[in-house]
């Protein structure tokens, strides 16, 4: 059997990212009908950051000797990592699931400009197009219009800015950071961040199905901190990003089988276009490593 490439690994990566920060938000905004935003943070941190402490050290891959440039790559990942985790939960605790995880499919666009312009990877019109028709596949499941557009929908927005800074920052650093250090100083600061906002406020008493739904929570952000890391480390961004959009179809299936919401047709049909462009995408980058492949 032949050896996956970089770049099916990275697509795979991203796709299990995408849905495991699906499954745990589906989680957070479920407790955030009861739980105050910093107080859910700041739990689900404290158990998040266990977990990673204890699969580091189990796996020996924990290591603080870094060089000053890969530190500075870190602190810059963990404060775009707090700023994401701020603005997106404040987004989700007041708007849909779906819409909320369809404005940010404009990620693959802003992540795929950055490695375009800072490490030099070239994008083909196919590709280009491809990205393109996903994102016109994403305006027909929001269909916004002006009043689409509320504080919350531009909390979200500011969210997507943030990820893209915390990809393109991970991406920077040299190969021999280890990404589950990456991965427990983020958690950390997110977690320090809440419980600094958490000063001063009134604490709800959590039952046991609420301490259960956290635990989930804390399980699934682990997954999506680490394979987040690792998908930024494998193969090219520009064909990676696309994948993102797998993150609607998880919030898709997961807003009807949780919250009760159906898509209508018009729905299903942007859904369609944009894992088309996805699966084109994969097709497409796969052809041109095969190319290049026979030309060397």
């Amino acid at each position: 059997m032949a050896a996956m490439s970089d770049n099916t690994k990275g697509a795979l990566l991203m796709i299990c990212s995408m849905a495991a920060f699906t499954f745990n938000d589906t989680l957070v905004k479920t407790l955030g009908m009861d739980v105050p935003l910093f107080q859910m943070l700041f739990l689900r941190g404290v158990l998040a950051s266990i977990l990673i402490l204890g699969l580091a050290k189990s796996l020996g891959k924990l290591r603080w000797n870094l060089g000053r440039q890969d530190w500075a790559l870190v602190i810059v990942r963990t404060l775009a990592e707090i700023g994401a985790a701020y603005f997106f939960i404040t987004a989700l605790y007041h708007m849909p699931l779906a819409n909320v995880t369809a404005i940010l499919q404009i990620l693959p666009l802003t992540v795929t400009l950055g490695g375009a312009l800072f490490f030099g990877e070239a994008v083909g019109w196919r590709r280009a197009s491809a990205i393109a028709a996903g994102f016109c596949g994403m305006l027909l499941i929001v269909r916004p219009g002006p009043e689409g557009f509320d504080e919350y929908a531009i909390y979200a927005m500011i969210a997507v800015v943030f990820v893209t800074v915390r990809d393109l920052s991970t991406r920077k650093m040299s190969a021999n950071v280890p990404s589950l250090t990456v991965t427990l100083v983020a958690s950390l600061g997110v977690m320090a961040f809440a419980g600094v906002a958490c000063l001063g406020a009134d604490w709800v008493t959590l039952d046991g199905r609420q301490w259960a739904l956290l635990s989930g929570a804390a399980l699934f952000i682990l997954g999506g901190y680490l394979f987040s890391v690792l998908v930024m480390r494998v193969g090219e961004v520009s064909f990676i990003a696309p994948f993102r959009y797998s993150g609607l179809l998880w919030a898709l299936v997961l807003g009807f089988a949780v919250f009760g919401d159906w898509p209508d047709p018009i729905t299903l049909t942007g859904a369609a276009i944009v894992v088309g462009a996805g699966v084109f995408t994969l097709l497409r980058g796969r052809k041109l490593s095969q190319e290049k492949v026979a030309r060397t």
